[in-house]
């Protein structure tokens, strides 16, 4: 690890930044994990110890217990990283009714139509008798109403919230982040310890008191209660990095994080392959207890927090690294991808509905389904694109 710890000097930050443009990067890194959550929501069913198919296949479990593990807080951290520029250009409460057009609007629509498309394929197989309008109706209004992937709109929104309240007490509240960013452009490792630090402490109290799975629900507004405090950290310490020269600190181009690749790809196998000595012992020695002890969930709640922290900075190290290479796959997908996320669930509960009678194998079915749920939301989201006004959502 002697690449990522070496010191250098602090880069001259004073120069004032460039005319605004959109980061390549930044958007190729959302619209990959854009795709990472469709691969996960594809593959689900077809899991070894968790699998709803009658299909499945162990190498699954792997790309879940990866994708779980760091995704969604990923996607706090981008969605942080322009909040706090954002609420001082427009002001917070500018900035808030625009949020309430892009996260709360769209949280309304899909809580009423998507997500009770997507859940009824799997009443349908449980309750094959019962017609959507019935299981419609029901859900809404007796429950449960489960949210499917849209938690993350509402639990964004009361982030956002929280950081325009911060902002009228204190516009340089998160000015500290901001220096630990601008002094990691040379030195990373002193960033990634920090936010490691701060995410594990905040993390592994909840993990212990409340389990890995459990989660608060009211109606459609859902989050696990063991992660809030996860999902906060990464959203505030994006805001501080967007404080200011967001493209001159930690995630310069030519920074030292972009550089060394392979350090953070190192540093994101050590805790995973912990997390499945961690799975074994649950299982093969423990007996796979409902409740299990607290020095366990601590242990597997301290190297979840590692591999969540140093995956992310490996995916930003390389798109970082190939910022300016020209021409990406990513690219073209860029502009749908929020869409995306939010019309994929009823296209791919759908796609397993459909196969799974289907006496094939599971890569297949799980390739399928990945396949024409990013073609299928891809073209769903284009056509939504071309209603007047839903470019400001979508």
């Amino acid at each position: 690890m002697t690449t990522i710890t070496q010191t250098a000097t602090s880069a001259g930050v004073q120069a004032p930044p460039k005319a605004k443009t959109r980061n390549a990067a930044l958007d190729r890194a959302r619209t990959f994990l854009t795709l990472v959550v469709l691969l996960h929501h594809a593959v689900i069913p077809y899991t070894h110890f968790g699998h709803t198919d009658p299909k499945s296949w162990i190498g699954f479990d792997c790309v879940v217990l990866a994708t779980d593990s760091f995704f969604m807080a990923m996607f706090f951290f981008l969605s942080g990283l322009f909040a706090w520029p954002g609420i001082a250009r427009k002001g917070p409460l500018n900035y808030l009714s625009d949020r309430l057009v892009r996260l709360g609007l769209p949280f309304v629509i899909c809580a009423f139509t998507i997500i009770p498309i997507a859940y009824y394929a799997i009443s349908l197989r449980q309750h094959p008798e019962v017609d959507f309008t019935s299981y419609w109706w029901k859900t809404i209004t007796v429950g449960p109403w489960p949210s499917g992937p849209i938690w993350f709109l509402w639990v964004l929104l009361a982030f956002d919230t929280v950081a325009c309240l911060l902002y009228r007490l204190s516009s340089t509240l998160l000015d500290p982040i901001n220096r630990l960013s601008l002094r990691g452009r040379r030195r990373p490792a002193e960033f990634f310890a920090v936010m490691f630090a701060v995410t594990a402490a905040l993390y592994i109290p909840g993990r212990i008191h409340f389990g890995a799975g459990s989660w608060f629900e009211f109606g459609p507004f859902s989050v696990q209660h063991g992660r809030v405090l996860l999902y906060a950290t990464y959203f505030f310490f994006g805001a501080g990095i967007g404080v200011q020269l967001l493209d001159r600190g930690l995630l310069a181009a030519d920074g030292r994080m972009a550089k060394v690749t392979w350090d953070w790809m190192m540093l994101a196998l050590i805790p995973y392959c912990a997390m499945w000595v961690l799975i074994y012992i649950k299982r093969e020695i423990l007996g796979n207890p409902v409740a299990l002890p607290h020095w366990y969930e601590g242990i597997y709640g301290f190297f979840f927090a590692a591999f969540s922290v140093a995956v992310m900075f490996l995916i930003l190290a390389y798109f970082l690294r190939f910022n300016y290479s020209g021409w990406s796959i990513l690219d073209p997908m860029q502009p749908a991808a929020y869409g995306m996320f939010l019309v994929h669930y009823p296209i791919v509960l759908w796609l397993q509905y459909g196969m799974f009678d289907f006496d094939i194998p599971a890569i297949p079915k799980a390739l399928v389904a990945f396949v024409l749920t990013v073609v299928l939301s891809w073209a769903a989201t284009a056509a939504l694109r071309k209603i007047p006004g839903a470019t400001r959502v979508l």
